[in-house]
């Protein structure tokens, strides 16, 4: 249905919508021509001013309650030098040609940015997003333009954290003890059989490439993103809040719970629930209204919980499965004849396994949202609101295990459950589990969380945007061409509206949203390892802002405008990644990193109080005839000599005392400096977010004190309409004053709304 002049889409004739006798008809229904899509019937309906009128006071939509004054320009030196300071300030638009044709596309032309006018840096037009697709999508749009906004100072920040390792890897004390050529260091063989001995300098640029994302800088960025975190919600809110006031929407809350309908689908099941119970009941029985009860939902929620853990115990399998990966195919490279794949056996499983990894993350997010769709519509909600809620929820569950199942793995469990050698743990009795690199499993998750990033970024959020709506336009386009089409019809020139029935179909918004805040997680849960995250999060919404915009422009048919007072379940989903984030960088600071064995190490163990020595300090002694029959190297002279005792990172007693290969006491040192790190670190974070919170008002000042004024302005009309009243009451003849009071209070309604502004009916009785 649409309002306004329908002879703009050339309908020629409108039929009135029969109504009871008496009554004004409420639609026009257009004369129907010959369609030329096949099996496919268009109807216009268009609502008439008297129509709109009415529904407008039903919304309450806001209206001027004084006049408005035009201010005149002002001539002479004053004004000019207002021109030019009006000039300077106002934001940049494109050139645009002053003579246009007059079916020009102006919202395409502002908000996608299309052809020659692809200028990226200029800000969404929201105000025409929200008049043509409805407030609910103009606040996704005005939320991922904070978003992108925000992303800035972050990414300025995640930069200089990298540029700082860059400066500081020469002179780290750690990785220069690995690189130093005098290093004599022989570390015990990576697997059973195949693996031998190798010299720990040949980990040297691992080391290197650890400390661009291991250095005590990152721990002031893990802070830092928890406060901007914080700072983003609490902006958010602010934007939020100004958008309502602008929009009209403050008092819309109360209005659309009261007003929320039950669905077709849920009505169609009570419908059969009463039936059911009319069938077995005899008796005409005033029965009461029926409704879908916790029992009748009971299957559907049963399974609901069967399948979200089978979804989820699939994800773990798949990783376990990775898991497997790695280790047979570092073994497998290990036997190699070649050199240069043996020296490079660590990047080339990293990087194959990470690859793998996405391309299953890819499959399963596709899977994963057909099951949530279909477990929420077993459900049955009985509103659109709660449907969506549900929806959201589990898909959010779903496709997050499912991205960072494979990066949760490396930070907190790879290298933890790996033994020691000659009594290491084996899966299946043949798989000896994988343990991280000298340098830490730091940059293997950095590793795992950039190319999994990125490639969603590119292939899932870039080219699936515009990709796929397109292929299924074409496929939709050439079915139609193979139907009952006759050859003269289709030189025939389609209408505007037929032409958009070969659009994608609108399938909401929580794709979007889905995408956004999945990258919102890789850019503030695992900040630690990746500084470099915010930035590229950063080039991949400036660019998504302009897809989604071109999307919803062209690719998609044009979705029913819905008014929306905030972001929904989203803002709640966010606030709990924003607390996660902070409990989980904490524990890979503390447990993933070196920082927590670098700072023991030198206040409590340094004999200097330096850095030197640190390297020996972390690295065990096992004695090479302990090891397990059948798991010993085959090549024990490798490295050109015999081997008697090799090294391996752990906090062990050597074999030599007391209790060889017990854990030794600095172990427990550090163990209980990492814990006491992590209730540190979360509280005091924790608490600066709350800080933040408190600082920034939720409600911007300047729209709180125009808000009291309008109560201020609103009160007064009362009241001046209220001794209008008095004075036509004392005026009049005593005779018959009850009658005209009754007749006057009647007429001279008034109706008023809070938040939205008065709205008067007719007063040509006043």
């Amino acid at each position: 249905m649409e309002g306004g002049n329908p002879r703009r889409h050339g309908l020629n004739m409108q039929t009135p919508h029969r109504k009871a006798p008496g009554q004004e008809p409420n639609l026009l229904v257009s004369q129907q021509r010959k369609q030329l899509c096949p099996w496919v019937g268009f109807v216009k309906i268009h609502a008439p001013w008297n129509v709109l009128c009415r529904e407008a006071e039903f919304m309450k939509l806001k209206m001027p309650t004084r006049k408005m004054y035009e201010v005149k320009k002002s001539s002479g030196v004053v004004g000019k030098i207002n021109t030019l300071v009006n000039k300077v300030l106002e934001p940049l638009h494109p050139h645009v040609e002053e003579h246009q044709p007059k079916n020009i596309k102006h919202l395409s032309h502002t908000f996608s940015r299309e052809k020659q006018h692809l200028v990226f840096y200029k800000y969404q037009p929201i105000g025409l997003v929200r008049k043509y697709f409805g407030e609910k999508i103009g606040l996704y749009f005005a939320w991922l333009g904070l978003y992108t906004q925000m992303l800035i100072p972050a990414s300025l920040v995640g930069v200089f954290v990298f540029l700082y390792g860059c400066a500081t890897v020469d002179d780290n004390i750690p990785s220069m003890e690995i690189c130093h050529p005098k290093n004599n260091i022989t570390m015990c063989p990576l697997c059973d059989r195949v693996c031998s001995y190798w010299k720990l300098s040949t980990a040297c640029a691992t080391a290197r490439a650890s400390h661009l994302f291991d250095n005590p800088a990152t721990v002031f960025f893990s802070i830092f993103m928890a406060l901007w975190a914080a700072m983003f919600m609490e902006n958010w809110k602010r934007r939020q809040m100004r958008l309502n006031y602008e929009w009209d929407l403050t008092g819309f809350e109360d209005e659309e719970v009261s007003g929320d309908h039950p669905r077709a689908e849920y009505e169609f099941r009570v419908m059969q629930k009463s039936l059911c119970k009319d069938q077995k009941s005899q008796q005409k029985v005033i029965m009461p209204v029926e409704k879908l009860t916790y029992r009748d939902r009971l299957p559907a929620y049963m399974t609901n919980i069967v399948m979200m853990l089978l979804m989820i115990g699939v994800t773990f399998a798949i990783v376990f499965g990775v898991i497997l990966y790695r280790i047979s195919t570092k073994a497998a490279l290990h036997m190699s004849s070649n050199p240069i794949t043996r020296n490079h056996v660590q990047l080339t499983v990293k990087t194959t396994a990470a690859i793998i990894n996405l391309v299953v993350i890819l499959i399963l997010d596709e899977v994963y949202g057909a099951v949530a769709r279909w477990l929420t519509v077993l459900e049955v909600p009985k509103t659109d609101k709660s449907f969506e809620e549900r929806l959201i929820f589990k898909t959010f569950i779903l496709k997050f295990f499912n991205a960072f199942t494979p990066i949760i793995y490396i930070a907190f469990f790879r290298g933890r459950l790996v033994g020691r050698p000659g009594s290491y743990l084996y899966v299946f009795e043949s798989y000896r589990m994988e343990e991280c690199a000298h340098g830490g499993c730091l940059m293997e998750l950095c590793i795992q969380l950039s190319i999994t990033m990125l490639g969603k970024q590119l292939i899932q959020n870039n080219l699936f945007e515009i990709g796929i709506p397109k292929l299924k336009k074409l496929i939709r386009y050439i079915r139609s061409k193979q139907g009952a089409f006759q050859e003269e019809e289709r030189q025939k020139k389609l209408q505007r509206y037929e032409t958009d029935h070969f659009l994608e179909p609108f399938a909401g918004l929580t794709p979007e949203y889905m995408e956004m805040i999945i990258q919102f997680g890789f850019v503030t849960l695992f900040v630690a390892s990746f500084p470099l995250a915010p930035l590229f999060a950063l080039l991949n919404n400036i660019i998504e802002i302009r897809l989604d915009a071109k999307k919803f422009v062209t690719e998609l048919r044009r979705p029913v405008a819905a008014r929306a007072k905030d972001i929904g379940i989203w803002y709640n989903i966010l606030r709990g990644v924003a607390k996660v984030a902070v409990i989980i960088n904490a524990f890979v600071i503390s447990f993933t990193s070196d920082f927590i064995p670098r700072m023991v190490y030198q206040y409590m163990y340094s004999p200097d109080g330096s850095m030197h020595g640190f390297v020996n300090h972390t690295l065990s002694y096992f004695n090479v005839s302990h090891f397990q029959d059948g798991k010993e190297t085959m090549d024990p002279l490798h490295l050109g000599y015999s081997i008697e005792i090799c090294r391996y990172k752990d906090y062990r007693e050597p074999p030599w005392s007391a209790t060889p290969y017990e854990i030794s006491k600095e172990f427990w040192a550090v163990l209980a400096v990492r814990l006491a790190f992590v209730i540190v670190f979360q509280n005091v974070v924790m608490l600066m977010s709350d800080i933040v919170d408190w600082i920034i008002p939720d409600i911007p000042k300047d729209i709180s004190l125009q808000i009291h004024k309008e109560k201020i302005l609103l009160v007064d009309l009362f009241m001046k309409e209220e001794q209008g009243k008095v004075y036509i009451l004392e005026s009049r003849p005593s005779a018959g004053g009850t009658e005209k009071c009754s007749r006057s209070n009647n007429s001279n309604s008034t109706v008023a709304h809070p938040h939205s502004g008065l709205h008067t009916n007719n007063n040509k009785n006043l």
